[in-house]
């Protein structure tokens, strides 16, 4: 039987890291860091406490610095570039691929900035410039402005000739764009196809042209939907009159995709995907007192719905004993529509079109749940306090709040969307809110009316 060697995990060689650190191993540590990669390097270094954290910077090879900054989170990175002095900062971006220097430009200090542009020829500075002058979540953002480009007129053999002259491709390069004479692009020339086919055969007649083109100021996470439905490695990015200003590749829709799914989980808490972890008390509970209190003013207006059914709980105790199971599966349900529409918005699934029919199947599915839950548990307070009434009021009011969570669960982040407020950051809340002042006024209400 063959045994394929299993990969070191993450864990194992933090705690490898971590054993170095605490016997004063320095060099043992050097060569720990030093023999992982620099996307590894960023996940070891956003993993540990900032004390460590520092020293096992110092020990990172100056070659690396540029690769591992560009990895790190926002938070990590900021903390890092402040220890850096200037000359250490110009150096570490001195080696960096355009894109990747695009992305750390803009959390340098203006002097370090201006001194990397001017380390930089013309040409990579123009590059660098059409790159900068679009929003860090587009695809003109995430775009590499170095391509190779070949025009539709010539032959294999020209092409083949041409890639020889050059002698190296930018890295991640599986196609060649072609383009017009004034640079429109017409379509993509794969690599595979290219090597296979008769040297006399111009690129007219072997390019592909049902590879699409993707526009320079789409959104991240649509550039990543188009890479899923085309099953694409690499596409060409063009400006608004079609023109070839760059090529994203699959590398850098994997990191869109990572950040879109930490973004929902942690938007959904109140948090950014770029905190740090091991941020020192005071920031990290300034940054999540303000959900917090968000949160105490919603609790305070459940309360205050309670508080105008007192005379009701006084003289019918069983109520407060039964009162935190409505707004809490009101809560749950409304939840689950929620993370559901959220997730079908950022994939461009949740239209116009599709709205009506979405709103009736989960109504469908809240009626199902309503009457099913609404009955077991109305059984069981009856077989609990021998008395139909309060079995009654607790599965009305139970029916009641699954059907309004479900249709809060469905308008609630499209009416954020269109106020221009993230649903994954606010919808969370204001579910809650609404699930909890109509659970309980639909139990007290109903309270009232059957057992006063």
């Amino acid at each position: 039987m063959n045994h394929e060697p299993e990969p070191v995990a993450q864990s194992s060689a933090l705690q490898s890291l971590r054993e170095a650190l605490e016997t004063g191993t320095m060099r043992q540590v050097g060569r720990l860091v030093n023999a992982l990669n620099p996307a590894e390097i960023a996940d070891l270094l956003e993993s540990l406490p900032l004390p460590q954290r520092e020293i096992v910077w110092q020990l990172v090879a100056p070659e690396d610095e540029g690769d591992v900054l560009v990895e790190l989170n926002d938070d990590v990175r900021d903390g890092l570039i402040k220890g850096m002095d200037s000359a250490d900062l110009v150096a570490a971006a001195a080696n960096l691929d355009l894109d990747d220097l695009a992305d750390l430009v803009a959390e340098l200090p203006e002097t370090v900035n201006r001194e990397v542009l001017r380390s930089l020829d013309v040409s990579d500075r123009l590059r660098l410039q059409s790159v900068l002058k679009y929003a860090e979540d587009t695809a003109g953002g995430l775009m590499d402005p170095d391509t190779v480009t070949v025009r539709g007129d010539v032959t294999v053999e020209v092409v083949l000739r041409y890639l020889r002259m050059r002698r190296e491709l930018p890295t991640g390069t599986d196609a060649l764009f072609v383009t017009s004479r004034d640079g429109h692009y017409r379509g993509a020339l794969l690599l595979t196809k290219l090597v296979a086919c008769d040297p006399d055969q111009t690129v007219n007649e072997i390019m592909d042209t049902g590879v699409p083109a993707i526009k320079a100021t789409l959104e991240a996470a649509r550039v990543a939907t188009l890479f899923e439905t085309h099953d694409l490695v690499s596409a060409a990015v063009v400006d608004e009159q079609g023109k070839l200003v760059g090529r994203i590749t699959i590398d850098d829709v994997v990191d869109v995709i990572r950040e879109e799914a930490s973004h929902t989980v942690l938007r959904m808490a109140g948090l950014r995907e770029d905190d740090d972890m091991f941020a020192p008390v005071g920031v990290s509970a300034r940054r999540r007192s303000i959900w917090l209190g968000v949160n105490v003013a919603t609790a305070f207006l459940a309360a205050w719905v309670a508080g105008l059914f007192e005379a009701t709980l006084d003289r019918v105790v069983m109520l407060a004993v039964l009162m935190p199971m409505v707004p809490s599966m009101g809560g749950i349900a409304g939840s689950q529509t929620l993370i559901l529409m959220t997730r079908g918005m950022a994939l461009g699934q949740v239209e116009r079109s599709n709205a009506r029919w979405l709103l009736a199947k989960e109504l469908g599915v809240a009626l199902y749940n309503a009457t099913a839950w609404a009955t077991v548990v109305g059984l069981v307070t009856i077989w609990w306090f021998g008395t139909w009434k309060i079995g009654l009021v607790i599965a009305l009011a139970l029916a009641a709040n699954l059907l309004c969570a479900a249709v809060a669960g469905f308008a609630v982040p499209l009416t954020l969307k269109r106020l221009g407020i993230d649903p994954a950051l606010a919808g969370g809340v204001v579910l809650t809110t609404i699930t909890d002042v109509v659970g309980l006024s639909a139990f007290l209400g109903f309270g009232t009316l059957l057992l006063l």
